[in-house]
Protein backbone atom coordinates (compact mmCIF):
# COMPACT_ATOMS: atom_id res chain seq x y z
CA UNK A 1 0.00 0.00 0.00
CA UNK A 2 1.55 3.38 -1.00
CA UNK A 3 1.51 6.57 1.07
CA UNK A 4 -1.33 8.17 -0.91
CA UNK A 5 -3.57 5.16 -0.30
CA UNK A 6 -2.70 5.12 3.42
CA UNK A 7 -3.51 8.81 3.69
CA UNK A 8 -6.84 8.39 1.92
CA UNK A 9 -7.82 5.52 4.22
CA UNK A 10 -6.94 7.63 7.29
CA UNK A 11 -8.94 10.60 5.97
CA UNK A 12 -11.97 8.38 5.27
CA UNK A 13 -11.79 6.91 8.75
CA UNK A 14 -11.52 10.33 10.43
CA UNK A 15 -14.21 11.88 8.24
CA UNK A 16 -17.17 9.69 9.07
CA UNK A 17 -16.24 7.20 11.77
CA UNK A 18 -15.42 4.63 9.14
CA UNK A 19 -13.85 1.45 10.43
CA UNK A 20 -10.97 -0.19 8.66
CA UNK A 21 -11.46 -3.83 7.67
CA UNK A 22 -7.86 -4.58 6.80
CA UNK A 23 -6.38 -5.51 3.45
CA UNK A 24 -6.85 -8.36 1.00
CA UNK A 25 -5.26 -9.29 -2.28
CA UNK A 26 -8.63 -9.29 -4.03
CA UNK A 27 -12.04 -7.94 -3.11
CA UNK A 28 -14.94 -9.60 -4.91
CA UNK A 29 -18.25 -7.72 -4.71
CA UNK A 30 -21.27 -9.98 -5.21
CA UNK A 31 -21.76 -13.74 -5.01
CA UNK A 32 -23.96 -14.61 -8.00
CA UNK A 33 -22.93 -16.82 -10.89
CA UNK A 34 -19.94 -14.62 -11.74
CA UNK A 35 -18.75 -13.63 -8.27
CA UNK A 36 -19.07 -17.10 -6.74
CA UNK A 37 -16.83 -18.55 -9.45
CA UNK A 38 -14.27 -15.72 -9.11
CA UNK A 39 -14.08 -16.09 -5.32
CA UNK A 40 -13.63 -19.85 -5.65
CA UNK A 41 -11.01 -19.78 -8.41
CA UNK A 42 -8.91 -16.93 -6.97
CA UNK A 43 -8.83 -18.51 -3.50
CA UNK A 44 -7.38 -21.70 -5.02
CA UNK A 45 -4.03 -19.90 -4.69
CA UNK A 46 -3.04 -20.09 -0.99
CA UNK A 47 -0.66 -17.16 -1.47
CA UNK A 48 -3.47 -14.61 -1.91
CA UNK A 49 -6.23 -13.41 0.41
CA UNK A 50 -9.74 -13.01 -0.99
CA UNK A 51 -12.65 -11.08 0.53
CA UNK A 52 -16.16 -11.80 -0.81
CA UNK A 53 -18.76 -9.16 0.07
CA UNK A 54 -22.46 -9.97 -0.29
CA UNK A 55 -25.41 -7.65 0.44
CA UNK A 56 -27.70 -10.48 1.51
CA UNK A 57 -27.63 -13.30 4.00
CA UNK A 58 -27.48 -17.09 3.68
CA UNK A 59 -30.02 -18.91 1.47
CA UNK A 60 -33.26 -20.05 3.08
CA UNK A 61 -33.58 -23.83 3.36
CA UNK A 62 -36.72 -23.99 1.25
CA UNK A 63 -34.88 -22.72 -1.84
CA UNK A 64 -33.72 -26.34 -2.24
CA UNK A 65 -37.14 -27.23 -3.66
CA UNK A 66 -37.19 -26.27 -7.36
CA UNK A 67 -40.97 -26.15 -7.59
CA UNK A 68 -41.18 -23.18 -5.21
CA UNK A 69 -38.96 -20.92 -7.36
CA UNK A 70 -41.78 -18.41 -7.80
CA UNK A 71 -42.33 -18.18 -4.04
CA UNK A 72 -38.74 -17.06 -3.43
CA UNK A 73 -39.48 -13.76 -5.15
CA UNK A 74 -41.66 -12.81 -2.18
CA UNK A 75 -38.95 -13.24 0.44
CA UNK A 76 -36.10 -11.18 1.88
CA UNK A 77 -33.88 -12.83 -0.74
CA UNK A 78 -35.23 -10.56 -3.50
CA UNK A 79 -34.46 -6.86 -3.99
CA UNK A 80 -38.00 -6.47 -5.39
CA UNK A 81 -37.12 -3.84 -7.95
CA UNK A 82 -39.67 -2.32 -10.34
CA UNK A 83 -39.15 -0.82 -13.78
CA UNK A 84 -40.32 2.70 -14.56
CA UNK A 85 -43.76 2.89 -16.11
CA UNK A 86 -43.75 2.81 -19.90
CA UNK A 87 -46.39 4.03 -22.33
CA UNK A 88 -48.22 1.37 -24.36
CA UNK A 89 -46.59 -1.54 -22.53
CA UNK A 90 -47.45 -3.63 -19.47
CA UNK A 91 -51.07 -2.56 -19.77
CA UNK A 92 -52.37 -5.71 -18.08
CA UNK A 93 -49.98 -5.52 -15.13
CA UNK A 94 -50.60 -4.03 -11.70
CA UNK A 95 -50.16 -0.25 -12.04
CA UNK A 96 -48.79 -0.96 -15.53
CA UNK A 97 -45.41 -1.71 -13.98
CA UNK A 98 -43.23 -4.79 -14.43
CA UNK A 99 -41.25 -6.41 -11.61
CA UNK A 100 -37.48 -6.85 -11.78
CA UNK A 101 -36.56 -9.65 -9.34
CA UNK A 102 -32.90 -9.82 -8.31
CA UNK A 103 -31.26 -12.03 -5.70
CA UNK A 104 -30.17 -10.47 -2.41
CA UNK A 105 -28.61 -13.58 -0.90
CA UNK A 106 -25.39 -15.57 -0.90
CA UNK A 107 -25.48 -17.09 -4.39
CA UNK A 108 -27.33 -14.13 -5.89
CA UNK A 109 -30.18 -14.62 -8.32
CA UNK A 110 -29.23 -18.31 -8.79
CA UNK A 111 -30.94 -18.89 -5.42
CA UNK A 112 -34.32 -17.53 -6.56
CA UNK A 113 -34.37 -18.21 -10.32
CA UNK A 114 -35.94 -21.09 -12.25
CA UNK A 115 -32.65 -23.02 -12.62
CA UNK A 116 -33.06 -23.38 -16.41
CA UNK A 117 -29.56 -24.03 -17.76
CA UNK A 118 -28.97 -22.76 -21.30
CA UNK A 119 -25.53 -21.70 -22.50
CA UNK A 120 -26.61 -20.02 -25.71
CA UNK A 121 -25.69 -20.55 -29.32
CA UNK A 122 -22.18 -20.80 -30.76
CA UNK A 123 -23.07 -17.89 -33.07
CA UNK A 124 -23.62 -15.69 -29.99
CA UNK A 125 -20.02 -16.02 -28.86
CA UNK A 126 -18.59 -15.77 -32.35
CA UNK A 127 -20.41 -12.43 -32.60
CA UNK A 128 -18.64 -11.35 -29.40
CA UNK A 129 -15.25 -12.11 -30.94
CA UNK A 130 -16.17 -10.51 -34.26
CA UNK A 131 -17.05 -7.29 -32.44
CA UNK A 132 -13.42 -6.99 -31.34
CA UNK A 133 -13.34 -9.13 -28.21
CA UNK A 134 -10.50 -11.63 -28.73
CA UNK A 135 -10.67 -14.77 -26.62
CA UNK A 136 -14.49 -14.88 -26.49
CA UNK A 137 -15.33 -16.97 -29.56
CA UNK A 138 -17.34 -20.15 -29.05
CA UNK A 139 -14.33 -22.44 -29.42
CA UNK A 140 -12.52 -20.37 -26.78
CA UNK A 141 -15.33 -20.31 -24.20
CA UNK A 142 -16.49 -23.91 -24.68
CA UNK A 143 -13.65 -25.29 -22.49
CA UNK A 144 -14.87 -23.05 -19.66
CA UNK A 145 -18.44 -24.32 -19.97
CA UNK A 146 -17.11 -27.86 -19.80
CA UNK A 147 -14.82 -27.03 -16.86
CA UNK A 148 -17.70 -25.70 -14.74
CA UNK A 149 -20.16 -28.46 -15.51
CA UNK A 150 -20.96 -31.86 -14.09
CA UNK A 151 -23.59 -33.04 -16.55
CA UNK A 152 -25.79 -36.09 -16.09
CA UNK A 153 -28.15 -35.21 -18.96
CA UNK A 154 -29.11 -38.50 -20.59
CA UNK A 155 -29.53 -37.42 -24.21
CA UNK A 156 -26.52 -35.17 -24.75
CA UNK A 157 -23.69 -34.37 -27.14
CA UNK A 158 -20.82 -35.64 -25.05
CA UNK A 159 -18.16 -33.74 -26.99
CA UNK A 160 -19.70 -30.51 -25.72
CA UNK A 161 -20.53 -31.50 -22.15
CA UNK A 162 -18.49 -31.44 -18.96
CA UNK A 163 -18.22 -34.02 -16.20
CA UNK A 164 -16.72 -33.58 -12.76
CA UNK A 165 -17.13 -29.81 -12.57
CA UNK A 166 -18.65 -27.97 -9.61
CA UNK A 167 -21.98 -27.04 -11.23
CA UNK A 168 -24.43 -29.93 -11.48
CA UNK A 169 -26.65 -29.93 -14.59
CA UNK A 170 -29.26 -32.63 -15.08
CA UNK A 171 -32.57 -33.63 -16.52
CA UNK A 172 -35.56 -32.79 -14.35
CA UNK A 173 -36.71 -36.01 -12.64
CA UNK A 174 -40.42 -35.15 -12.92
CA UNK A 175 -42.33 -34.86 -16.20
CA UNK A 176 -46.05 -34.67 -16.87
CA UNK A 177 -47.68 -36.57 -19.69
CA UNK A 178 -48.40 -33.22 -21.35
CA UNK A 179 -44.70 -32.51 -21.94
CA UNK A 180 -44.22 -35.83 -23.72
CA UNK A 181 -47.09 -34.85 -26.01
CA UNK A 182 -45.53 -31.42 -26.63
CA UNK A 183 -42.08 -32.82 -27.46
CA UNK A 184 -43.62 -35.36 -29.84
CA UNK A 185 -45.81 -32.66 -31.40
CA UNK A 186 -42.73 -30.52 -32.07
CA UNK A 187 -41.01 -33.47 -33.72
CA UNK A 188 -44.10 -34.05 -35.87
CA UNK A 189 -43.92 -30.35 -36.80
CA UNK A 190 -40.33 -30.81 -38.04
CA UNK A 191 -38.20 -30.06 -34.98
CA UNK A 192 -35.30 -32.46 -34.34
CA UNK A 193 -34.70 -33.54 -30.76
CA UNK A 194 -31.49 -31.80 -29.64
CA UNK A 195 -29.18 -31.26 -26.74
CA UNK A 196 -29.56 -27.48 -26.81
CA UNK A 197 -26.28 -27.14 -24.87
CA UNK A 198 -24.53 -29.26 -27.47
CA UNK A 199 -23.85 -29.17 -31.18
CA UNK A 200 -27.15 -27.68 -32.39
CA UNK A 201 -29.69 -25.50 -30.64
CA UNK A 202 -32.46 -25.40 -33.22
CA UNK A 203 -34.96 -28.06 -32.17
CA UNK A 204 -36.86 -29.31 -29.13
CA UNK A 205 -35.67 -30.74 -25.84
CA UNK A 206 -36.79 -31.55 -22.33
CA UNK A 207 -35.50 -28.78 -20.09
CA UNK A 208 -32.10 -29.10 -18.41
CA UNK A 209 -31.71 -27.63 -14.94
CA UNK A 210 -29.02 -26.63 -12.47
CA UNK A 211 -30.00 -29.49 -10.17
CA UNK A 212 -28.13 -31.86 -7.91
CA UNK A 213 -30.08 -34.89 -6.77
CA UNK A 214 -33.32 -33.16 -7.73
CA UNK A 215 -32.45 -30.11 -5.62
CA UNK A 216 -31.42 -26.60 -6.66
CA UNK A 217 -27.72 -26.28 -7.44
CA UNK A 218 -27.09 -22.56 -6.97
CA UNK A 219 -23.83 -20.65 -7.25
CA UNK A 220 -23.64 -20.81 -3.46
CA UNK A 221 -23.90 -24.60 -3.42
CA UNK A 222 -21.69 -25.21 -6.45
CA UNK A 223 -18.84 -22.74 -5.92
CA UNK A 224 -18.97 -21.14 -2.49
CA UNK A 225 -19.56 -24.14 -0.22
CA UNK A 226 -16.52 -26.07 -1.50
CA UNK A 227 -14.31 -23.04 -0.83
CA UNK A 228 -15.68 -21.78 2.50
CA UNK A 229 -13.19 -23.65 4.65
CA UNK A 230 -10.18 -22.15 2.88
CA UNK A 231 -8.26 -19.96 5.35
CA UNK A 232 -7.51 -17.38 2.65
CA UNK A 233 -11.19 -16.77 1.78
CA UNK A 234 -13.34 -14.55 3.96
CA UNK A 235 -17.07 -14.18 3.24
CA UNK A 236 -18.83 -11.17 4.75
CA UNK A 237 -22.63 -11.29 4.50
CA UNK A 238 -25.14 -8.45 4.88
CA UNK A 239 -22.42 -6.12 3.60
CA UNK A 240 -23.53 -3.64 0.96
CA UNK A 241 -20.78 -2.00 -1.08
CA UNK A 242 -21.41 1.72 -1.54
CA UNK A 243 -18.48 2.68 -3.73
CA UNK A 244 -15.06 1.76 -5.05
CA UNK A 245 -12.17 3.71 -3.53
CA UNK A 246 -10.02 5.27 -6.27
CA UNK A 247 -6.84 7.34 -5.99
CA UNK A 248 -7.56 10.73 -7.63
CA UNK A 249 -4.27 11.17 -9.45
CA UNK A 250 -3.49 7.68 -10.65
CA UNK A 251 -7.13 6.53 -11.05
CA UNK A 252 -6.16 3.29 -9.34
CA UNK A 253 -8.77 1.32 -7.39
CA UNK A 254 -7.42 0.50 -3.97
CA UNK A 255 -10.45 -0.79 -2.05
CA UNK A 256 -14.14 -0.39 -1.36
CA UNK A 257 -16.43 1.16 1.19
CA UNK A 258 -19.35 -0.90 2.47
CA UNK A 259 -22.15 -0.88 5.02
CA UNK A 260 -22.57 -3.60 7.62
CA UNK A 261 -24.91 -3.37 10.64
CA UNK A 262 -25.35 0.39 10.06
CA UNK A 263 -21.59 0.90 10.23
CA UNK A 264 -19.35 2.07 7.39
CA UNK A 265 -16.18 0.11 6.65
CA UNK A 266 -13.28 0.61 4.25
CA UNK A 267 -11.21 -2.32 3.10
CA UNK A 268 -8.10 -2.32 0.96
CA UNK A 269 -7.30 -4.43 -2.11
CA UNK A 270 -3.61 -4.80 -2.86
CA UNK A 271 -4.07 -6.38 -6.30
CA UNK A 272 -7.59 -5.80 -7.69
CA UNK A 273 -11.22 -4.95 -6.98
CA UNK A 274 -13.69 -7.13 -8.89
CA UNK A 275 -17.32 -6.06 -9.25
CA UNK A 276 -19.55 -9.10 -9.72
CA UNK A 277 -22.70 -7.52 -8.35
CA UNK A 278 -24.80 -8.22 -11.43
CA UNK A 279 -26.41 -6.26 -14.24
CA UNK A 280 -28.03 -3.79 -11.82
CA UNK A 281 -25.59 -3.32 -8.96
CA UNK A 282 -22.24 -3.35 -10.76
CA UNK A 283 -23.27 -0.30 -12.82
CA UNK A 284 -24.85 1.30 -9.75
CA UNK A 285 -21.61 0.94 -7.77
CA UNK A 286 -19.57 2.28 -10.68
CA UNK A 287 -21.74 5.37 -10.98
CA UNK A 288 -21.72 6.00 -7.22
CA UNK A 289 -17.91 5.83 -7.48
CA UNK A 290 -17.78 8.52 -10.19
CA UNK A 291 -17.49 6.15 -13.15
CA UNK A 292 -20.32 6.69 -15.61
CA UNK A 293 -21.99 9.17 -17.97
CA UNK A 294 -20.61 12.65 -17.29
CA UNK A 295 -23.92 14.53 -17.49
CA UNK A 296 -25.79 12.11 -15.23
CA UNK A 297 -23.10 12.10 -12.54
CA UNK A 298 -22.73 15.89 -12.57
CA UNK A 299 -26.51 16.21 -12.35
CA UNK A 300 -26.37 14.28 -9.06
CA UNK A 301 -23.28 16.06 -7.80
CA UNK A 302 -21.03 12.99 -7.99
CA UNK A 303 -17.41 13.95 -8.73
CA UNK A 304 -16.45 12.52 -12.12
CA UNK A 305 -13.60 10.01 -12.14
CA UNK A 306 -14.11 8.49 -15.60
CA UNK A 307 -16.68 9.33 -18.28
CA UNK A 308 -18.05 5.96 -19.48
CA UNK A 309 -21.46 4.83 -20.85
CA UNK A 310 -22.34 2.83 -17.73
CA UNK A 311 -26.01 1.79 -17.77
CA UNK A 312 -26.60 3.23 -21.25
CA UNK A 313 -27.56 -0.23 -22.59
CA UNK A 314 -30.09 -2.50 -20.94
CA UNK A 315 -31.23 -5.49 -22.99
CA UNK A 316 -33.67 -8.08 -21.73
CA UNK A 317 -35.67 -11.15 -22.70
CA UNK A 318 -39.44 -10.73 -22.77
CA UNK A 319 -42.08 -13.43 -22.73
CA UNK A 320 -45.77 -13.39 -23.61
CA UNK A 321 -48.13 -14.86 -21.01
CA UNK A 322 -51.30 -15.10 -23.09
CA UNK A 323 -50.93 -18.42 -24.97
CA UNK A 324 -53.01 -21.04 -23.13
CA UNK A 325 -54.37 -24.32 -24.48
CA UNK A 326 -56.90 -26.75 -23.04
CA UNK A 327 -56.83 -30.55 -23.31
CA UNK A 328 -59.54 -33.08 -22.54
CA UNK A 329 -57.53 -35.43 -20.31
CA UNK A 330 -55.68 -34.94 -16.98
CA UNK A 331 -52.20 -34.88 -18.50
CA UNK A 332 -51.08 -31.57 -16.96
CA UNK A 333 -49.49 -30.79 -13.58
CA UNK A 334 -51.76 -31.56 -10.59
CA UNK A 335 -50.84 -28.52 -8.48
CA UNK A 336 -52.23 -29.48 -5.11
CA UNK A 337 -50.82 -33.01 -5.35
CA UNK A 338 -47.42 -31.38 -5.73
CA UNK A 339 -47.51 -30.26 -2.11
CA UNK A 340 -48.88 -33.47 -0.60
CA UNK A 341 -47.08 -35.39 2.13
CA UNK A 342 -46.32 -38.13 -0.39
CA UNK A 343 -44.67 -35.65 -2.76
CA UNK A 344 -42.65 -34.11 0.06
CA UNK A 345 -41.36 -37.51 1.19
CA UNK A 346 -40.53 -38.50 -2.37
CA UNK A 347 -38.50 -35.30 -2.71
CA UNK A 348 -36.74 -35.53 0.66
CA UNK A 349 -35.91 -39.23 0.44
CA UNK A 350 -35.18 -39.71 -3.26
CA UNK A 351 -34.91 -36.28 -4.94
CA UNK A 352 -37.76 -37.16 -7.27
CA UNK A 353 -41.39 -36.24 -7.84
CA UNK A 354 -43.28 -33.04 -8.68
CA UNK A 355 -41.28 -30.93 -6.23
CA UNK A 356 -38.28 -31.23 -8.57
CA UNK A 357 -40.16 -29.34 -11.31
CA UNK A 358 -38.51 -26.06 -12.35
CA UNK A 359 -41.53 -24.01 -11.35
CA UNK A 360 -43.55 -25.91 -13.97
CA UNK A 361 -41.13 -25.48 -16.92
CA UNK A 362 -40.73 -28.83 -18.71
CA UNK A 363 -39.48 -28.38 -22.29
CA UNK A 364 -38.00 -25.83 -24.69
CA UNK A 365 -38.13 -25.42 -28.46
CA UNK A 366 -35.89 -23.13 -30.51
CA UNK A 367 -36.58 -21.82 -34.00
CA UNK A 368 -35.78 -18.95 -36.32
CA UNK A 369 -38.81 -16.99 -37.48
CA UNK A 370 -39.35 -16.07 -41.12
CA UNK A 371 -39.43 -12.36 -40.27
CA UNK A 372 -36.10 -11.91 -38.51
CA UNK A 373 -33.48 -9.70 -40.16
CA UNK A 374 -30.18 -11.37 -39.26
CA UNK A 375 -28.59 -13.84 -41.69
CA UNK A 376 -27.10 -16.40 -39.28
CA UNK A 377 -28.90 -19.72 -38.92
CA UNK A 378 -29.72 -19.59 -35.24
CA UNK A 379 -32.88 -18.97 -33.23
CA UNK A 380 -34.60 -15.72 -32.47
CA UNK A 381 -37.42 -17.33 -30.46
CA UNK A 382 -37.62 -19.85 -27.65
CA UNK A 383 -40.88 -21.60 -26.77
CA UNK A 384 -41.15 -22.51 -23.09
CA UNK A 385 -43.60 -25.32 -22.37
CA UNK A 386 -45.34 -25.32 -18.98
CA UNK A 387 -47.69 -28.15 -18.02
CA UNK A 388 -49.98 -25.60 -16.39
CA UNK A 389 -50.04 -21.83 -16.17
CA UNK A 390 -51.04 -18.84 -14.08
CA UNK A 391 -54.28 -20.68 -13.28
CA UNK A 392 -52.55 -23.76 -11.83
CA UNK A 393 -52.31 -22.39 -8.28
CA UNK A 394 -55.71 -20.63 -8.52
CA UNK A 395 -54.00 -17.29 -8.88
CA UNK A 396 -52.18 -17.34 -5.55
CA UNK A 397 -48.51 -17.05 -6.60
CA UNK A 398 -47.76 -17.12 -10.34
CA UNK A 399 -49.94 -14.16 -11.28
CA UNK A 400 -48.52 -12.13 -8.39
CA UNK A 401 -45.00 -13.00 -9.50
CA UNK A 402 -45.73 -11.56 -12.95
CA UNK A 403 -47.85 -8.72 -11.47
CA UNK A 404 -50.87 -9.63 -13.63
CA UNK A 405 -53.77 -7.38 -12.68
CA UNK A 406 -57.11 -8.79 -11.47
CA UNK A 407 -58.87 -7.21 -14.45
CA UNK A 408 -56.90 -9.52 -16.74
CA UNK A 409 -56.43 -12.58 -14.54
CA UNK A 410 -60.10 -13.23 -13.80
CA UNK A 411 -61.49 -13.26 -17.36
CA UNK A 412 -58.48 -15.02 -18.91
CA UNK A 413 -57.17 -17.50 -16.35
CA UNK A 414 -59.79 -18.06 -13.65
CA UNK A 415 -62.05 -20.08 -16.00
CA UNK A 416 -59.11 -22.45 -16.55
CA UNK A 417 -58.81 -23.30 -12.85
CA UNK A 418 -61.40 -26.06 -13.31
CA UNK A 419 -59.95 -27.29 -16.62
CA UNK A 420 -56.88 -29.12 -17.90
CA UNK A 421 -54.68 -26.51 -19.54
CA UNK A 422 -51.05 -25.94 -20.48
CA UNK A 423 -49.14 -22.83 -21.57
CA UNK A 424 -46.52 -21.94 -24.15
CA UNK A 425 -44.44 -18.88 -23.29
CA UNK A 426 -42.61 -17.47 -26.33
CA UNK A 427 -39.37 -15.77 -25.28
CA UNK A 428 -37.76 -13.27 -27.65
CA UNK A 429 -34.02 -13.89 -27.81
CA UNK A 430 -32.63 -10.99 -29.85
CA UNK A 431 -34.70 -7.85 -29.30
CA UNK A 432 -33.97 -4.69 -31.27
CA UNK A 433 -35.46 -2.52 -28.51
CA UNK A 434 -33.31 -1.70 -25.53
CA UNK A 435 -33.50 0.42 -22.43
CA UNK A 436 -31.15 2.00 -19.94
CA UNK A 437 -30.72 2.55 -16.22
CA UNK A 438 -29.78 5.54 -14.08
CA UNK A 439 -29.19 6.30 -10.44
CA UNK A 440 -32.23 7.43 -8.49
CA UNK A 441 -30.07 9.36 -6.04
CA UNK A 442 -26.65 9.33 -4.42
CA UNK A 443 -27.96 7.10 -1.64
CA UNK A 444 -26.49 3.61 -2.17
CA UNK A 445 -29.56 1.79 -0.85
CA UNK A 446 -31.99 3.64 -3.11
CA UNK A 447 -33.03 1.43 -6.05
CA UNK A 448 -31.82 2.54 -9.47
CA UNK A 449 -34.27 3.66 -12.14
CA UNK A 450 -34.86 1.14 -14.94
CA UNK A 451 -36.25 2.24 -18.29
CA UNK A 452 -37.12 -0.84 -20.36
CA UNK A 453 -38.29 0.81 -23.63
CA UNK A 454 -39.75 -2.55 -24.61
CA UNK A 455 -41.30 -3.13 -28.05
CA UNK A 456 -40.23 0.32 -29.24
CA UNK A 457 -37.93 -0.51 -32.16
CA UNK A 458 -38.88 1.74 -35.09
CA UNK A 459 -39.44 -1.13 -37.55
CA UNK A 460 -41.64 -3.04 -35.08
CA UNK A 461 -39.47 -6.15 -35.62
CA UNK A 462 -39.80 -7.28 -32.01
CA UNK A 463 -43.58 -7.40 -32.28
CA UNK A 464 -43.46 -9.16 -35.67
CA UNK A 465 -41.15 -11.87 -34.29
CA UNK A 466 -43.42 -12.38 -31.29
CA UNK A 467 -46.43 -12.77 -33.56
CA UNK A 468 -44.48 -15.31 -35.63
CA UNK A 469 -43.94 -17.27 -32.40
CA UNK A 470 -47.68 -17.18 -31.72
CA UNK A 471 -48.32 -18.64 -35.17
CA UNK A 472 -45.69 -21.32 -34.62
CA UNK A 473 -47.26 -22.30 -31.29
CA UNK A 474 -50.61 -22.62 -33.03
CA UNK A 475 -49.05 -24.83 -35.72
CA UNK A 476 -47.47 -27.12 -33.12
CA UNK A 477 -50.83 -27.38 -31.33
CA UNK A 478 -52.36 -28.83 -34.48
CA UNK A 479 -49.87 -31.73 -34.53
CA UNK A 480 -51.38 -35.21 -33.97
CA UNK A 481 -49.61 -35.77 -30.63
CA UNK A 482 -51.51 -32.86 -29.04
CA UNK A 483 -54.71 -33.30 -31.01
CA UNK A 484 -54.90 -36.77 -29.51
CA UNK A 485 -55.81 -34.93 -26.29
CA UNK A 486 -58.11 -32.45 -27.98
CA UNK A 487 -55.68 -29.54 -27.66
CA UNK A 488 -57.44 -26.27 -28.34
CA UNK A 489 -56.31 -22.68 -27.95
CA UNK A 490 -58.08 -20.58 -25.31
CA UNK A 491 -59.82 -17.88 -27.34
CA UNK A 492 -60.94 -15.53 -24.59
CA UNK A 493 -60.32 -12.01 -25.82
CA UNK A 494 -57.70 -10.07 -23.87
CA UNK A 495 -59.45 -7.13 -22.15
CA UNK A 496 -58.56 -3.94 -23.96
CA UNK A 497 -58.14 -5.76 -27.28
CA UNK A 498 -61.80 -6.10 -28.28
CA UNK A 499 -61.58 -3.91 -31.37
CA UNK A 500 -59.02 -5.74 -33.54
CA UNK A 501 -60.39 -8.92 -35.08
CA UNK A 502 -59.46 -11.89 -32.89
CA UNK A 503 -56.34 -13.77 -34.11
CA UNK A 504 -55.34 -10.96 -36.47
CA UNK A 505 -51.81 -9.58 -36.24
CA UNK A 506 -53.27 -6.35 -34.81
CA UNK A 507 -55.01 -8.36 -32.09
CA UNK A 508 -51.82 -10.14 -31.06
CA UNK A 509 -49.86 -6.90 -30.99
CA UNK A 510 -52.48 -5.47 -28.63
CA UNK A 511 -52.29 -8.62 -26.48
CA UNK A 512 -48.49 -8.40 -26.40
CA UNK A 513 -48.62 -4.83 -25.15
CA UNK A 514 -50.89 -5.95 -22.31
CA UNK A 515 -49.41 -9.28 -21.20
CA UNK A 516 -45.70 -9.31 -22.00
CA UNK A 517 -43.22 -9.37 -19.13
CA UNK A 518 -39.57 -9.98 -18.35
CA UNK A 519 -37.92 -13.33 -17.68
CA UNK A 520 -35.19 -11.53 -15.71
CA UNK A 521 -32.30 -11.77 -18.19
CA UNK A 522 -31.06 -8.18 -18.11
CA UNK A 523 -27.60 -7.69 -19.61
CA UNK A 524 -25.12 -5.23 -21.17
CA UNK A 525 -25.18 -2.43 -18.58
CA UNK A 526 -21.34 -2.59 -18.40
CA UNK A 527 -20.76 -3.70 -21.96
CA UNK A 528 -17.50 -5.38 -22.99
CA UNK A 529 -15.86 -4.07 -26.14
CA UNK A 530 -12.69 -2.77 -27.78
CA UNK A 531 -11.54 0.79 -27.13
CA UNK A 532 -13.05 1.81 -30.48
CA UNK A 533 -16.54 0.87 -29.26
CA UNK A 534 -18.26 4.02 -27.91
CA UNK A 535 -20.64 1.83 -25.84
CA UNK A 536 -17.89 -0.19 -24.10
CA UNK A 537 -17.35 0.07 -20.34
CA UNK A 538 -14.82 -2.76 -19.98
CA UNK A 539 -12.19 -4.10 -22.35
CA UNK A 540 -12.03 -7.75 -23.54
CA UNK A 541 -10.05 -8.59 -20.38
CA UNK A 542 -12.97 -7.13 -18.37
CA UNK A 543 -10.93 -4.18 -17.07
CA UNK A 544 -12.81 -0.92 -16.59
CA UNK A 545 -11.57 1.62 -19.12
CA UNK A 546 -9.51 4.42 -17.59
CA UNK A 547 -9.36 2.94 -14.07
CA UNK A 548 -6.55 0.66 -12.98
CA UNK A 549 -7.01 -2.56 -10.99
CA UNK A 550 -10.78 -2.59 -11.38
CA UNK A 551 -12.78 -5.22 -13.30
CA UNK A 552 -16.38 -6.16 -13.85
CA UNK A 553 -17.03 -9.91 -14.08
CA UNK A 554 -20.72 -10.74 -14.35
CA UNK A 555 -23.57 -10.74 -16.88
CA UNK A 556 -23.49 -6.95 -17.19
CA UNK A 557 -20.48 -7.27 -19.55
CA UNK A 558 -22.31 -9.43 -22.13
CA UNK A 559 -21.89 -7.40 -25.35
CA UNK A 560 -24.74 -8.73 -27.53
CA UNK A 561 -28.21 -10.18 -27.17
CA UNK A 562 -27.88 -13.88 -26.48
CA UNK A 563 -29.76 -17.16 -27.02
CA UNK A 564 -29.35 -18.17 -23.37
CA UNK A 565 -30.78 -17.96 -19.89
CA UNK A 566 -28.05 -15.74 -18.57
CA UNK A 567 -27.07 -17.39 -15.27
CA UNK A 568 -25.32 -20.09 -17.32
CA UNK A 569 -23.38 -17.37 -19.15
CA UNK A 570 -22.47 -15.75 -15.82
CA UNK A 571 -20.64 -18.89 -14.78
CA UNK A 572 -18.46 -18.93 -17.89
CA UNK A 573 -17.75 -15.19 -17.61
CA UNK A 574 -16.60 -15.93 -14.06
CA UNK A 575 -14.42 -18.84 -15.15
CA UNK A 576 -12.73 -16.98 -17.97
CA UNK A 577 -12.49 -13.75 -15.96
CA UNK A 578 -10.71 -15.61 -13.15
CA UNK A 579 -8.12 -16.88 -15.59
CA UNK A 580 -7.63 -13.38 -17.00
CA UNK A 581 -6.95 -12.07 -13.48
CA UNK A 582 -4.48 -14.86 -12.77
CA UNK A 583 -2.67 -14.29 -16.08
CA UNK A 584 -2.32 -10.57 -15.42
CA UNK A 585 -1.14 -11.18 -11.85
CA UNK A 586 1.54 -13.61 -13.01
CA UNK A 587 2.65 -11.10 -15.64
CA UNK A 588 2.90 -8.42 -12.94
CA UNK A 589 4.99 -10.71 -10.73
CA UNK A 590 7.37 -11.45 -13.61
CA UNK A 591 7.74 -7.77 -14.39
CA UNK A 592 8.46 -6.98 -10.75
CA UNK A 593 11.05 -9.76 -10.59
CA UNK A 594 12.71 -8.52 -13.79
CA UNK A 595 12.85 -5.03 -12.33
CA UNK A 596 14.77 -6.21 -9.26
CA UNK A 597 17.34 -8.26 -11.15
Amino acid sequence: MNYITVALCILLAIEGEVRSDGAYSYIVVGSGSGGAVVANRLSEDPNVKVLLLESGGPPMARTEKPVTASVEQFTRQNWNYLMEKQDNFGLGLVDGIMGYPRGRVLGGTTVINYMIHIRGNKADYNRWANLGNPGWSYDEVLPYFRKSEDSTVKISDEKYRGHGGLLSVSDVPYRTESVHAFVKACQEAGYPYVDYNGRNQLGVSYVQGALRGGRRCSAEKAFIRPARARPNLRIRLNSHVTKVLIEPGTKRAFGVEYLHSNQRYVVNATIEVILSAGAFHSPQILMLSGIGPRDHLLELGIPLVQDLPVGKNLYDHLTFLGLMFTVNKPIVAPFWDTFSIRSLLEFLLFGRGPMTSLGGVEALAYFKTNVTSYPEDYPDMELIFIGGGLHTDSGTIYRRMFRVSDAWYYPLWQPLEAKYAYSILPMHLHPKSHGHMKLRSTKPLDPPRFYGNYLTDPNNEDVKEFIAAVRESQRIMRSPALQRYGAEQVKTVVPGCEMPQYDSDAYWECALRHLTTTLHHQIMTCKMGPSSDPEAVVDPRLRVYGVKRLRVIDTSVIPTTISAHVSAVGYVVGEKGSDLIKEDYQRLLRENMDGTM
